[in-house]
């Protein structure tokens, strides 16, 4: 064998060796992540360098232990990088760090991936949400409140009602499952959980037609269905799924299956990583009058409740309802906070809640016993919590069986989906709480053949102003001790539908606001420390996360959610649709990134166009198909800028233009579903109805942005 011969063998061992080191170094990594990313490492609490779960950890808690930004230099506080996403509007979603990546949702379930220390755009997957509702009737929103993380993948639901499945690295897909039938007026808007190699999710729908609540858990790796657990029984001619059902069964009456009953779990679950229990939070019934849906008004198991179940099966283990027999759309879908108690001198694996009905409560986690439940804001519906039965008591007529009366909280709630935190470091659970009242009443409800259907669904309650308003400001930030159920402080906000909270080791409480401000708050005494005028509303609640000994706080920026869709109060913040752009920005101790500042609040002006004649009987019609458009265009047709604002909008001059957009769909890239099914004659009923609001809200135009300017201008 020559020089040359030897030589080349050489070369070509070092090759093979160089190639199997490469393997075994990429197999290393893809085991690294695989092995660290799992279930334990989403719920330790000590880990600091990343943002793995919506609540940080499996604990949901919201706090960082993360203390280099603290109360003596938050003030220091600066833009480190941002990026604009001018195709997006509602944004409402909680972004994921992950081994120095950043992952978040935007409009139309867009996933992008970004350098979490640069801000660089690494990767960017849409599912084509457009062509999926395009030719289609479509409920819901646009807008996604999250994503999962588990073990290298990337887990997203889609507005549509599909769950997928993405490769962390590349932003591939892996795979999907339809999560119900297309047909369904049944939407998704919240994010799902990964938990033991398992992804769980739900849907919304409960307003929209006959809906039966139910979740769903996949198999991360292969998309196939693993369990099905249905919120509330079926028809009994049919059979019950599992005993759950049947004992749920006992608490209905009448044909309830027939309106599908509700319970829909569209937010809320928690894996307990510890104690390797599932959580869920459940929704209102369907309709809302319980008299309808349930004559005799029982329990109706398990609408409005927290239900534990085995992981791996879907098993049920035990429930704790906070509102049996509801009556006024209190979801049980918000927060379900683990935290370790000592109370009364005993250690105490809790769950903290805080739902729609205005009570706070602390639970026992591995019973489901009630421990405490106390008024977080004003409540008439019921007097308290009676602790022995764990059941409300009811006030007089609340049930507005006895005429129309006055609630509290409203239909919005105590408190929403916006995130609520709790620092271990403080002992206190931190909640954006909402204060408002409304009238309650069934008066012109046809009780005999109520049906929902479809796309067309109803809640069989009228909903009107309160006659007084309990409170003299909207919302607020409340500072709870969950031991003794006192509020430690409370900061009082002017302006409705503030966003999540975070919480972190450095003394500090963050909260974006409806009015664009980003604040920090000492977080023992509700001190504001730091304030940052982002110059558009927030819906997302801020992260943390610490990178090379660089602590970063992010947030995405854009007014949405249900609130963003209109009325007067949201139309008064000036946040209309596509006229601010919407960001994803990121602060450091150190940044040193020049923001353009963003466009000035514009309250769209209606066109009064004198050639228009409106037929007046043609506009009442109008007014009769406009419940098709009011969950995105506006209640009274003000919109908030999660759509267009109607009034505003040359388009509905035209009838050939209309039609495009309503009927013939051409606005679906926008989010825009169509409405096949709608008649000229419709169409045209719902011109003259705009074109009718249009010359009516056109009077006190002017009055109205005057007074919006100068309420903000006082800041």
């Amino acid at each position: 064998m020559n020089c040359s011969q030897q030589n080349l063998i050489k070369n070509g061992l070092l090759i093979i060796l160089s190639l199997c080191l490469f393997i075994s170094c990429e197999k290393k990594e893809k085991e690294k992540i695989i092995k660290i990313i799992d279930d334990k490492a989403i719920a330790d609490e000590n880990q600091s360098s990343d943002w793995l779960a919506y609540g940080r950890t499996h604990n949901e808690r919201r706090f960082s232990p993360i203390k280099d930004i603290n109360v003596g230099n938050v003030a220091n506080l600066k833009v480190d990088w941002f990026l604009d996403l001018p195709n997006d509007v509602s944004l409402v979603s909680t972004p994921l760090v992950v081994d120095g990546t950043m992952y978040f949702t935007g409009t139309m379930n867009i996933i992008r991936a970004v350098d979490a220390v640069t801000g660089k755009l690494l990767w960017q997957f849409d599912p084509k949400v457009r062509e999926a509702i395009k030719g289609k009737r479509q409920v819901g929103w646009a807008h996604s409140r999250g994503i999962s993380f588990s073990e290298g993948k990337i887990f997203t639901a889609t507005w549509d009602g599909r769950l997928i499945g993405i490769n962390a690295k590349t932003g591939k897909e892996i795979w999907t499952a339809v999560t119900f039938d297309p047909n369904r007026s049944l939407f998704i808007s919240g994010a799902p959980k990964a938990f033991k190699g398992k992804v769980l999710i739900g849907n919304g729908g409960t307003e929209e037609g006959p809906a039966r609540g139910f979740v769903t858990a996949y198999d991360a790796e292969t998309g196939k269905e693993a369990w099905k657990f249905y919120i509330v029984p079926g028809n009994p001619a049919d059979g019950f799924e599992n005993e759950a059902m049947e004992m749920a069964a006992k608490t209905w009456n009448g044909e309830w299956w027939k309106n599908g009953g509700g319970g829909n779990a569209w937010h809320g679950f928690t894996y307990d990583e510890e104690l390797d229990v599932l959580y869920i939070g459940t929704g209102n019934g369907s309709p809302w009058n319980p008299r309808i849906r349930s004559p005799k008004v029982d329990d109706n198991l398990f609408l409005c409740s927290i239900v534990a179940l085995k992981p791996d099966s879907g098993e049920y283990l035990w429930h704790y309802q906070t509102t049996p027999g509801e009556a006024w759309d209190y979801n049980s879908t918000m927060d379900i906070v683990l935290a370790d108690l000592k109370i009364d001198g005993e250690d105490i694996k809790a769950i903290l809640h805080a739902p729609k009905n205005g009570f706070f409560y602390v639970i026992n986690r591995k019973t489901g016993k009630l421990i405490s439940a106390e008024p977080f804001t004003e409540v008439t519906w019921a007097s308290h919590i009676d602790l022995k039965t764990g059941k409300p008591v009811l006030t007089e007529g609340a049930r507005y069986d006895k005429g129309p009366v006055d609630i509290a909280p409203d239909s919005w709630g105590g408190h929403t989906w916006h995130a609520m935190a709790y620092s271990p470091q403080t002992g206190l659970a931190y909640i954006p709480t909402l204060h408002r009242t409304d009238k309650y009443s069934d008066e012109g409800v046809v009780y005999d053949g109520w049906q929902s259907k479809e796309f067309s669904g109803g809640i069989g309650v009228s909903l009107s102003p309160a006659d007084k308003q309990l409170s003299d400001h909207p919302s607020s930030l409340e500072a709870i001790d969950p031991v003794t159920q006192k509020k430690v402080w409370s900061i009082p906000q002017k302006d409705f539908w503030n966003a999540g909270i975070l919480t972190t080791g450095g003394n500090l409480v963050l909260q974006g606001r409806s009015d664009g401000k980003l604040l920090a708050y000492n977080a023992k005494t509700g001190q504001i420390v730091w304030t940052f005028n982002i110059g558009l509303g927030i819906s997302a609640p801020p992260i943390t996360y610490k990178i090379n000994d660089k602590q970063y706080i992010s947030l995405l920026v854009g007014f949405g959610g249900g609130y963003a869709r209109g009325g007067i109060d949201a139309y008064s913040l000036g946040w209309s649709y596509r006229t601010q752009t919407r960001r994803l920005i990121t602060f450091s101790l150190e940044g040193t990134a020049e923001m353009p500042a963003l466009s000035p609040r514009h309250f769209p002006k209606p066109i009064v166009d004198q050639n228009f004649i409106i037929n007046e009987n043609l506009a009442q019609k109008g007014y009769n198909e406009y419940w098709k458009c009011f969950n995105c265009h506006g209640d009274g047709m003000y919109s908030g800028g999660l759509a267009p604002d109607l009034r505003a909008s040359g388009i509905s001059l035209s009838k050939e233009a209309f039609t495009a957009v309503v009927r013939d769909g051409i606005k679906n890239e926008m989010g825009m579903p169509s409405f096949p099914d709608m008649t000229d004659e419709q169409i045209e009923n719902l011109m003259h109805f705009i074109r009718k609001r249009a010359k009516e809200t056109s009077v006190d135009y002017e009055h109205l942005v005057s007074k919006a300017i100068e309420k903000h201008s006082e800041e």
